[in-house]
């Protein structure tokens, strides 16, 4: 199946966003740490243009460390700004935010104004609720929960905006796409969840076999993923008459995956990012 998912509300937050980023003075882009390449939009970097940009790679606590320190040293290597964030490392990002806004230059005396831009349910708004140290922002487990801009007064001199979460119109790499809708950023409702289920048993079954073995206590070496997802499904109970009901078993495998039942992993590695098409290394120069 093709992935896809583009609500009517996220156009509407993409000219909302482009219009806010004009009276802002600072970015933080929060990428997913399992999946930075695929969580990352695009259209944002047009949109951000030359604006100070901080990259928080959240949902640290769930992604595999090791891979989360090449995801790092990539990011510094081409000199971006970035932070792995886990939960408790809130203080580290109050003590950054400074450092980020001084790199502005204004001679106005108002507020300074970081916005925080991402994909769906990243974690944007959990972010702002933790940075507040208050439930200010609405906060969800499905993608979409925030719909309109929110403006969040930390301090007199200190506005966040919350913007919804944004993908693109148009999901070409459905590499990435999967990831996505395996993570969690693309609602249930707009995916085959046995067809998604089964793209993640067999991502599992060649990264980490073992965590399919120890959450299942399955064989995985030589068996076919659309076999280990019907034994998922046989030990879940995922059963209708006639045999595994693999929507549900489907389901399971994702609901364990996004809660980190099967352990700290992640979707992608810096080697995992496909070289740029032939057409956009030739106009990559060419200016809007």
């Amino acid at each position: 199946m093709t992935i896809g998912w583009y609500p009517g509300h996220m156009n509407k937050a993409r000219k909302d966003i482009t219009l806010a980023l004009q009276q802002v003075d600072a970015v933080i882009e929060i990428v997913d740490a399992r999946l930075p390449y695929s969580s990352e939009n695009p259209l944002l970097n047009k949109l951000i243009g030359a604006k100070p940009r901080l990259r928080l790679l959240s949902k640290a606590d769930l992604a595999d460390p090791h891979v989360s320190n090449q995801w790092v040293s990539f990011y510094q290597e081409q000199n971006l700004d970035c932070l792995l964030f886990h939960k408790d490392d809130i203080g580290s990002l109050r003590r950054i935010l400074p450092s980020l806004v001084s790199q502005v230059a204004r001679m106005n005396s108002r507020a300074t104004r970081i916005m925080i831009v991402g994909i769906p349910n990243v974690g944007k708004s959990t972010l702002i609720n933790m940075l507040a140290d208050r439930k200010l922002a609405k906060v969800g487990n499905e993608p979409a929960v925030t719909k309109a801009r929110q403006e969040i007064r930390l301090s007199e001199d200190l506005v966040l905006l919350d913007t919804p979460g944004m993908l693109w119109p148009k999901l070409d790499d459905q590499v990435a796409a999967y990831r996505l809708a395996i993570s969690g950023a693309i609602r249930n409702t707009a995916i085959d969840l046995a067809d998604v289920g089964l793209q993640a048993v067999t991502f599992l079954q060649q990264r980490y076999p073992g965590a399919l073995q120890k959450r299942y206590q399955i064989a995985t070496e030589g068996v076919e993923p659309t076999r280990l997802l019907e034994e998922i499904g046989i030990k879940r109970g995922c059963l209708v008459r006639g045999g595994v009901e693999f929507t549900k078993a489907g389901e399971v495998v994702l609901n364990d995956l996004r809660t980190g039942k099967l352990g700290r992993l992640s979707l992608e590695t810096p080697a995992d990012i496909p070289p740029p098409a032939p057409a956009e290394s030739e106009t990559a120069n060419v200016p809007d």
